[in-house]
């Protein structure tokens, strides 16, 4: 995948995950920045659970988007507790 489909995949998890969690967003960069890492934390975990890495952008989207949720649900939990 090239860089501009990684930053649209990022920025599409990103919104998504901002509406899904619900609050105050961070701005379209911070969205894209918690895509791309959320991208490479639920890639992680489907791998760890046994899923191919294989699939196309609808598939990189879905495992993004549930890696960036989970990354900002640990996110405000750490700053919560701070």
């Amino acid at each position: 995948m090239g860089i501009i489909a990684w930053l649209i995949v990022g920025l599409i998890a990103g919104w998504l995950t901002g509406k899904i969690m619900s609050g105050p967003g961070k701005g379209v960069l911070m969205d894209i920045i918690i895509g791309l890492i959320g991208a490479l934390v639920g890639g992680f975990l489907m791998r760890l659970l046994g899923f191919s890495s294989q699939g196309g952008i609808i598939y990189t989207t879905f495992v993004a988007v549930i890696g960036a949720v989970i990354l900002t649900w640990i996110f405000r939990k750490l700053t919560r507790s701070a």
